[in-house]
């Protein structure tokens, strides 16, 4: 970038007047950059970042760490816009203090071959000449580099370790999610296991897959443990308790609240949109206010203890799901892949995500694995109020 002597003359002049700068963050066809990526500005002039579509972030950084946040550095926090959004773009404002350089990445997939940073995504206020070492070129370059070794490293790694233990083994790569491009660990690859299992005087075979992390199928009883989690309740957008560890043969007990929500099946990469191929659904159960007793439940037993991921579908005022109503069975705490990595994902990309699949209401469940023998129980009331209660939160 080069500064005529007459605009640099400007840069350096006490402040005149103020004025507003707009960048676009990521533009038509999904190009990651910043555009203009430098720009020269004044104390007290305004920077405007407008946010195109996928999933950006605006996150000061320093010249010598391209890619890394600068303490105590502004950031926007990731801003995710949908594919089909073409104006009224949301926007991120900072202002000019001084003359000195400002240094921006988009932190999008930090620190994995998936960084956006890394494939040049960066921007600068007030750099230095094209010949000079603080030079947007040089700044941009170093970000390259970051990224170029990332992936190298990620491709030299070895996709599996046999001396690591099984419930540490790290999966190999990263995906991004479905909408917004945010960066996923990749789901781990299970181990097809055949073993005898012992229930009582009960004695089978049994074939599963065994996802590190995860506990053995083996059914604590032929009856199975009941756990209850509670949906939603006055002012809680929440699944209580969040996440729970269930075997086998287990029965989940979903008890609804005030208000009207679905604990509805998704995926860790997708958290906020049933899947296509299915998936358990309970389908929207309105609770009124006044009630105070027998609440309408919605049951489903597990058949194996590979994570099952769910969420609430309501989308009226706001989606519950981009609120962080989540919820988990036998998520591997210890992993990439936990709860609250999860809940994560749900907060960053919902905007995308919800804004592109509504998904008919379900009036009954499909198996989906890990989950079967789908009922309810003590749903009169839900189906006498579903009418009046159609359009509660």
């Amino acid at each position: 970038m080069k500064f005529s002597p007459i605009s640099l003359g400007l840069v350096l002049l006490p402040f005149v007047s103020a004025a507003v700068h707009d960048v676009q963050v990521g533009v038509e066809g999904g190009k990651l950059l910043y555009s203009p990526e430098a720009i020269g500005a004044q104390p007290g002039d305004q920077v405007v970042f407008h946010f195109h579509a996928k999933n950006h972030t605006a996150t000061q950084s320093s010249f010598d760490n391209p890619c890394g946040a600068k303490e105590g550095g502004f950031d926007s926090g990731f801003i995710p816009v949908p594919a089909n959004q073409t104006d009224n773009f949301p926007t991120y404002t900072i202002t000019i203090n001084d003359t000195a350089p400002v240094w921006v990445y988009c932190r999008q997939g930090g620190k994995t071959p998936a960084s956006h940073c890394g494939q040049g995504m960066v921007f600068a206020v007030n750099c230095g000449f094209d010949d000079a070492p603080n030079s947007f070129a040089n700044f941009k370059n170093s970000a390259l580099a970051i990224g170029a070794k990332l992936v190298a490293d990620a491709a030299a790694a070895p996709s599996s370790d046999a001396a690591s233990p099984a419930n540490t083994a790290p999966a190999a790569g990263y995906t991004t999610a479905p909408y917004g491009d945010y960066t996923i660990p990749a789901a781990p690859v299970p181990t097809p296991v055949t073993q005898p299992v012992t229930l009582g005087d009960q004695v089978w075979t049994t074939t599963y897959d065994s996802y590190p992390g995860s506990p053995d199928p083996t059914p604590v009883s032929a009856e199975g443990a009941v756990h209850k989690v509670i949906v939603g309740g006055p002012g809680k957008l929440t699944f209580d308790p969040p996440f729970i560890a269930a075997q086998p043969r287990d029965t989940v007990v979903f008890e609804f609240r005030q208000k009207n929500h679905t604990v509805t099946q998704s995926s860790f990469a997708d958290p906020c949109r049933k899947p296509d191929n299915g998936g358990f659904d309970s389908g929207f159960m309105p609770v009124a206010d006044s009630l105070t007793s027998d609440f309408p439940t919605w049951s489903i037993t597990i058949n194996d203890t590979a994570p099952i991921w769910a969420y609430c579908r309501q989308k009226t005022p706001i989606s519950h799901c981009g609120a962080a109503m989540v919820f988990a069975i036998n998520p591997v705490q210890n992993s990439e892949r936990n709860f609250t990595a999860f809940q994560n994902i749900a907060t960053a990309i919902n905007g995308t995500a919800a804004a592109q699949s509504a998904g008919p209401e379900a009036t009954g469940a499909t198996k989906a694995s890990g989950a079967v023998s789908i009922r309810t129980g003590s749903a009169g009331i839900a189906l006498a109020v579903a009418a009046i209660f159609a359009t509660m939160l």
